[in-house]
């Protein structure tokens, strides 16, 4: 089997123009979940919180799991769950030890949960499957209106707790002696970071949801070390991973999530690839210039 074989076996864009008129709505639910996530992760990369998300993704999943069995609102149910382990996370994981411990028990119990309750279900095998990975749903006004009101919601949590999270994120000891309530804001954006998963499960599915809300803020740190920039870059490599990731999948045969992650890690790499270049440059430099005082 040739390229030109394999790539027909992947990809077929014919009607393309037809689909992408179908899934407008989609596109715009994938832009949302684009910013939310690239706003979410700058904060997640700075609180380490990358075994988090997917802990949090896990119950999520059993959540959605358990509304797809009973025939009840399936982002309902990925919201319940989402939420039900960020608090506890919160709650209980106060040191950095105890977090991960606490994670690595919720992992494995919530994707059994999910496990027993797809195994029980007896509908439609895609329902199950585009849970772990993802798919392009028809996503209609009504849905669109409440993924992107409950978007904004988080977004404008997010803006008004921005500073002090910012400093109880970066010196969470400092922050609380200067009377930043560093446990409750933790708690608080524990919750939007449930929020936050449960709405982008809906895009790449439980098990790669960290292609939103890590990969992109990661590969921006690895470019600049601006806090506006970081941010910027997130939010615009979120979305370009979410949207590009649609439209090939319109034309593709597989499931969006591969499409999504790969274009997320593309960002990546190409991220890490330009900062090792300019920290090679840098250091140059700055051996150049001690050559040259050296010298004189």
């Amino acid at each position: 089997m040739n390229f030109s074989d394999v790539f027909s076996s992947i990809f077929s864009f014919e009607n393309y123009g037809e689909l992408l008129a179908l899934v407008q709505n989609s596109i715009w639910a994938g832009a949302v979940l684009g910013l939310l996530g690239g706003l979410v992760g700058t904060f997640v990369m700075k609180r380490d919180l990358a075994f988090a998300v997917h802990g949090i993704s896990e119950l999520s999943f059993a959540g959605a799991s358990f509304a797809l069995l009973i025939g009840a609102d399936i982002v309902f149910g990925s919201l319940v769950g989402s939420v039900a382990a960020a608090l506890l996370l919160g709650l209980m994981g106060v040191r950095a030890r105890d977090k991960n411990s606490i994670i690595g028990v919720i992992m494995p119990f919530g994707l059994g949960l999910g496990i027993l309750f797809l195994s029980l279900y007896e509908g439609r095998a895609a329902n199950k499957f585009g849970l772990l990975t993802g798919q392009i749903v028809s996503v209609d006004t009504v849905q669109l209106q409440a993924l992107a009101g409950t978007a904004v919601v988080v977004m404008v949590a997010l803006v008004a707790i921005w500073r002090p999270l910012s400093f109880g994120s970066i010196d969470p000891e400092l922050a609380e002696a200067r009377g930043v309530p560093v446990r409750a804001l933790s708690i608080a954006f524990m919750v939007l970071l449930g929020v936050s998963v449960a709405l982008s499960i809906q895009v790449v599915g439980a098990l790669l949801v960290l292609a939103l809300l890590i990969t992109p803020a990661a590969a921006a740190l690895r470019v600049t070390s601006a806090p506006w920039a970081v941010v910027l870059l997130s939010v615009i490599f979120a979305m370009t991973a979410t949207v590009g990731g649609i439209l090939l999948a319109l034309g593709g045969r597989i499931p969006i999530s591969p499409y999504v992650t790969t274009l997320s890690f593309l960002i990546y790499v190409v991220c890490r690839i330009i900062g090792g270049v300019r920290s090679r440059g840098g250091n140059g430099r700055i051996v150049g210039a001690h050559a040259t005082a050296v010298k004189s």
